[in-house]
Formats: structure tokens, sequence, C-alpha cells
């Protein structure tokens, strides 16, 4: 069975082309335009990997990864925080993500992130 990723994002453009270049991979991609409701998507999809923008609406990307890092069942799912903010670390380490990918960033940095994040495993918080 193929890795499921789910990618949050608001810019339609950035999802499809994340969406694009992940199923190239061979993964199964699912892909949400807000970040409303965010421990039932996640329940409900069963990803592997998640990829969460910082400036999503809804509660965004911070209080969202939080959400699910805070929630039992969900808190093992690697999350890569990924924003065009310069100081897009800071706001990974805030929101207690796994992993975090400068925006723009080219497909391979996409790939590359995505494997590291279903290969190795979560550090406990």
């Amino acid at each position: 069975m193929n890795k499921k990723v789910l990618i949050l994002d608001d810019d339609i453009d950035i999802l499809q082309i994340c969406a694009i270049v992940l199923k190239k991979k061979g993964f199964d991609v699912s892909t949400l335009n807000n970040s409303n409701q965010i421990v039932e998507h996640v329940r409900s999809q069963q990803p592997d990997v998640i990829l969460m923008d910082n400036w999503i609406p809804g509660p965004g990307g911070i209080q969202a990864t939080k959400e699910l890092k805070n929630t039992p069942d969900l808190q093992s799912i690697p999350v890569i925080f990924f924003s065009a903010n310069s100081n897009v670390t800071q706001l990974a380490k805030e929101a207690q993500a796994d992993y975090f990918l400068q925006k723009p960033f080219d497909i391979t940095e996409l790939e590359a992130i995505v494997q590291m994040a279903l290969n190795q495993p979560v550090q406990e918080q």
C-alpha cells in the first residue's frame, strides 16, 4: 500500500504542484485548503506524513500542528511545517513540527524531506 501524504495550504498552485510531484513518486496525496477541524480530517484520512503551511485559514499552521501533536493517537504522524517566512525554523519549533521546509523550495527538496519524514522515527517531543 502506498504511503499517504496530507498537504494543507491555501495556495492552490502549491497544492497542485506538491500533489503532482508526490503522486509521481508513488504517494497517495490528499489536500486541504484550511486547518479547520484538523484532528477530524487527520483521523479520517490517516496520513503517514503531513505538510502544513503556516498561513493556512482556520486556526493556522502553528495551532493546527500543536493540536495534532497534543492528540495522543495522532502525535506520531510526522509534520513538515512549510512557510515563506524567513523564520520558518522558529515557527516549526513553536508548532512542535518534526521538520520544516522553506518556501520557495525545489522539487528535490520536497521529495527529500518527505522521504526523510517517512524513513526516520519521529523523536519524542
